[in-house]
């Protein structure tokens, strides 16, 4: 388990760095279509952009579904001063980007640093920085550039519509700890890269079909609503658990999502789900998100007939700058594989 875990950590890194906020996501496509061809699978792509691979097996068709897609920002607009207004893409309290490094991303392919603030956020010049409101009306993104007119960023080819991402700050600890932006959902995207590996080099026999399909837009909520073969007849999305109030995983759990906002999940899927990680005595959580919706859920409501489930790591802060443990991770990866190389 520690070659997977170390492969699965290496590549939630390498994912964890490559800017794909909804909407911008061809450079970790790539990355997925390179490192499943090196591995020895043939993946393919969707006309949305999801990257699809066959793992094999027979008979009732299983779909692990991750996203690889994160929360950024659009440029809305430019200001006479030459600073950036923004628009959000994907949900996220202004304040977790407040004080931010970012980078934008033009059409023409430039890329320009910068820091997102609040307006005046001089401590020393502004006494109502603390009880100022964190909107995007109230803060602005700020380009490492000499520019100070509107026209002079123009110049740079910066304009309405250009993509924001937000810097990852990457951290793995000695202790195990994984702190980033956009764990949601890179870190199960690198439990299943994981998964293929384990797959590929020790030959594990599945018990059925199995595909793994990779979202581009699971953050604005139709990532799932599409891209499946013909012959899927269920759908587990390895996304992540939420740490909180009232529930009961943290950072070392593989949290099994019951119900989250669109509704209960299958069943018979979180069931089963249950019952193998008793049988495998993981550290593992039941938990209901009442704020949460997977790319299971979006394909049940794009009218797809399968059964569902959800489940991933626990992680913290969801949203913010988010914390995970390999504990989470190995628990996530012998539960996913236990599902598929044991029969019911």
């Amino acid at each position: 388990m520690e070659k997977q875990l170390d492969y699965a950590v290496a590549q939630i890194v390498k994912l964890c760095a490559i800017p794909s906020p909804s909407g911008f996501t061809k450079e970790v496509e790539a990355h997925l279509l390179e490192e499943f061809r090196a591995l020895g699978f043939k993946p393919t792509q969707t006309n949305k952009g999801s990257v699809l691979v066959d793992l094999g097996g027979e008979g009732n068709a299983l779909v692990l579904a991750a996203h690889v897609d994160t929360l950024g920002a659009m440029v809305r607009s430019i200001s006479a001063n030459g600073r950036l207004a923004l628009t959000k893409i994907g949900g996220y309290p202004e304040n977790y980007i407040e004080a931010e490094n970012c980078t934008v991303h033009t059409r023409t392919g430039k890329q320009y640093s910068g820091t997102i603030l609040l307006k005046n956020p001089a401590a020393h010049v502004n006494p109502e920085v603390n009880n100022t409101k964190r909107t995007l009306e109230k803060m602005e993104l700020v380009i490492d550039e000499k520019v100070s007119t509107k026209e002079a960023v123009k110049a740079l080819e910066i304009s309405a519509g250009d993509f924001v991402s937000f810097a990852p700050r990457t951290v793995v600890t000695k202790s195990g700890f994984i702190k980033s932006r956009h764990l949601d959902d890179k870190a199960s995207s690198g439990i299943l890269l994981a998964l293929a590996k384990w797959i590929k080099e020790e030959k594990l026999p599945l018990t059925r079909k199995v595909y793994l399909l990779f979202t581009t837009y699971e953050e604005v909520g139709h990532g799932g609503t599409s891209g499946y073969p013909a012959d899927v007849k269920e759908m587990i999305s390895v996304d992540m658990g939420a740490v909180g109030d009232d529930l009961e995983t943290d950072e070392y759990k593989v949290s099994i999502c019951a119900k989250a906002s669109k509704g209960p999940y299958d069943y018979d899927v979180t069931t089963r789900l249950i019952e193998l990680a008793k049988k495998l005595a993981l550290n593992y959580a039941v938990d209901i998100y009442p704020a949460y919706g997977s790319d299971a859920d979006g394909a049940l409501l794009a009218g797809h007939d399968f059964k569902h489930g959800l489940i991933g790591p626990g992680v913290a802060a969801s949203h913010g700058y988010e914390r995970t443990h390999l504990d989470g991770l190995e628990n996530t990866l012998r539960l996913v594989k236990e599902y598929i190389t044991t029969k019911k």
